[in-house]
């Protein structure tokens, strides 16, 4: 990548007063896109995140997967000083993100109204559990309450009877900040036209919500709840998982074509002939004769083997990955997905690299996350704080 070529965002600056994971997430992906993302934490001990093992020379990997290209800033909002200090920062911004609960930048004297009184210009977002309206927007979110409510629990798992499972990874954190990230880039193009920002709210519920198309989609109009189907999809078949001699195996034969050439890979031509598999309605009516039939087959030979033949076929396979073998997929290091950022002692510590490929404005890794404070003194002067000011801002225990 070159550095040289400016971020689709550059010159955009954007100050995210977050903790944990949904925003920071959000404003990680402003970063990659060259925007300048001033990550503000609380004094005495900043994000939460910090303290999540495991730890490289002292810093949290989590926390450095999730906040680097970001500066840091590191004020008391206990303090008049660091509340106005976090207000000139703002005011000066192009975007504020924020996600803690409701009515807390009121109470820092940095409500949604407000500011944007103050700075028309200014894109304001919240990211919450459950939005800023409606009767649950008092209440805190966290991931696994939200896969619980927005439906994807009991979606996920092994089958009727079997206990609820979540999503392995934080899906309506991540995808909240993805969100979040997404109408921040919407709004700034519409402030391109208008010469106005706007407020934004997204949360948890939603993102999680956002997840079940398929399955909403089926309730809406048929009235029928899908239910937890392990691998498996609720509209097509053989679409699944299956352990081969050595592993597991992913199989899309979605379409009619594709279950055509499967059989033939498979060395199974009877089981296109069997009326019961012969279409998708049948094959969905008699999923679990499917799987056995299916199931029985791929036990006699490895998954690369398969692999192999399926590609061969034109059937779309693949293996499943544990997260080691996912980052050693000569794929995914090809679309350099797996970055790496280097701790304040120079040790590297790896990063998931930015999902989209731009032509023109490639995302860029720039940087390790910030210390705490790091970059408080750097961010004053910017904003027009006298040494002096800065000095007594740090004296106070304001700033540091």
């Amino acid at each position: 990548m070159n550095d040289k070529v400016p971020g689709l965002l550059d010159g955009i600056r954007v100050v995210e007063m977050s903790h944990i994971m949904a925003a920071p997430t959000g404003g990680m992906m402003l970063a990659d896109m060259g925007a300048d993302v001033i990550k503000v934490e609380r004094l005495p001990q900043g994000d939460d995140i910090r303290r999540s093992a495991p730890m490289v020379d002292g810093e949290s990997a989590p926390f450095t997967m999730m906040n680097r290209n970001k500066r840091g800033v590191a004020l008391d909002m206990r303090q008049a000083g660091g509340r106005y200090a976090l207000r000139r920062l703002v005011l000066g911004g192009d975007v504020f993100i924020e996600n803690y609960r409701k009515g807390a930048m009121e109470h820092y004297g940095l409500g949604e109204a407000e500011m944007r009184a103050a700075n028309p210009k200014l894109v304001y977002c919240s990211v919450s559990g459950f939005g800023q309206t409606g009767p649950y927007a008092g209440r805190g979110g966290f991931d696994l309450i939200t896969q619980g409510m927005s439906g994807l629990m009991s979606i996920t798992g092994e089958g009727e009877g079997r206990p609820p499972v979540k999503v392995g990874a934080p899906v309506t954190d991540i995808t909240a900040g993805i969100l979040a990230a997404l109408g921040i880039c919407g709004a700034l193009v519409r402030r391109g036209v208008t010469g106005r920002g706007q407020y934004l709210d997204t949360s948890l519920l939603e993102a999680g919500i956002t997840h079940t198309y398929w399955q909403t989609a089926i309730y809406r109009a048929s009235g029928e709840v899908t239910r937890a189907l392990g691998s498996a999809h609720p509209l097509m078949a053989p679409y699944q998982a299956f352990p081969t001699k050595d592993g597991w195996i992913n199989l899309g034969a979605a379409n009619q074509s594709t279950w055509e050439k499967f059989v033939v890979a498979l060395g199974a031509p009877e089981l296109g002939a069997d009326p019961r598999f012969n279409a998708n309605a049948g094959r969905l009516a008699n999923r679990g004769a499917l799987t056995y039939e299916l199931t029985r087959r791929f036990a006699t030979a490895t998954t690369a083997a398969w692999l192999d033949r399926l590609e061969a076929a034109g059937v779309p396979a693949g293996p499943v990955y544990d997260v080691a073998q996912m980052a050693a997929d000569p794929q995914v290091q090809a679309r350099g997905m797996i970055a790496e950022v280097s701790t304040a002692m120079g040790t590297p510590v790896s990063v998931i690299g930015h999902a989209v490929k731009y032509s023109d404005n490639p995302a860029t890794i720039r940087r390790g996350a910030p210390r705490l404070g790091e970059h408080t003194r750097e961010v004053l002067e910017e904003y027009g704080f006298s040494g002096a000011e800065i000095d007594a801002l740090v004296a106070s225990g304001a700033a540091a």
